[in-house]
């Protein structure tokens, strides 16, 4: 069974704020990436909601994952998140967060979608006209913080309860200091978990991108392969 954990991991210089009471949406918690953040940040101990376009598929989903997770349509899941993290297919990313604009205003959204295809040769990078995921969010929700995270963890592993530490780095890109650092802090709880600082908003693309590459090491590996960033402060 998975156990939360009380502290969390170092991050390195700096303070990071303490996130430990914060209530987080998961829109697209019925997907393997949604569910998995799920469950880690609600052992973690926090208010886990999931949002679907079904409020009975996602409380179905809710009652698998267990942990006091709950679940919603996606705007009731948003509207009650603190923090909201975005984990749909890219095909609905933008019709979703548009639909979702005014209810998401004021808050931290964390997008983790990555744009891929996939052909005869594997995984590879979409072309976004805003740049990346995570510009094409921060364009459609102009009231919101927005801020890139959670792209390279293995939805297996976050969601084998024998996996009692995940061990992998964060990459967190945005625009706003304070929203970096939340979700630096947010990404620690997650045994571990490091959230690393990796630019601004504008290099979104490259860390979305670098997903394709983890998915042809894994098919080859027969691996979940993540990111272990070296030569800076922490655990």
């Amino acid at each position: 069974m998975l156990t939360g954990m009380t502290t969390p991991n170092s991050q390195g210089p700096g303070e990071l704020p303490d996130v430990s009471t914060m209530s987080v949406a998961v829109l697209g918690g019925t997907g393997d990436q949604g569910r998995g953040l799920a469950v880690r940040l609600a052992v973690a101990g926090h208010r886990v909601v999931i949002g679907s376009r079904s409020a009975e598929r996602a409380q179905t989903a809710a009652g698998e994952i267990g942990h006091g997770v709950m679940g919603a349509v996606n705007a009731d899941a948003a509207a009650s998140g603190e923090l909201v993290i975005v984990a749909v297919p890219w095909e609905g990313h933008a019709a979703l967060l548009e639909s979702l604009r005014g209810v998401l205003a004021g808050k931290v959204v964390v997008d983790c979608v990555n744009p891929l295809g996939f052909d005869r040769q594997g995984a590879y990078a979409l072309m976004v006209p805003e740049g990346s995921a995570a510009q094409q969010a921060a364009a459609l929700l102009p009231d919101s913080t927005v801020v890139g995270a959670f792209h390279h963890v293995s939805s297996v592993v976050l969601q084998d309860a024998a996996i009692q530490s995940v061990d992998i780095d964060v990459l967190v890109v945005g625009d706003d200091r304070a929203g970096t650092d939340l979700v630096q802090a947010l990404a620690a709880r997650i045994p571990g978990v490091r959230g690393v600082y990796a630019g601004r908003l504008r290099n979104a693309h490259q860390v979305e991108a670098l997903t394709a590459n983890l998915i042809s090491m894994n098919r080859r590996y027969s691996a979940h392969a993540g990111i272990r960033v070296t030569d800076i402060p922490g655990p």
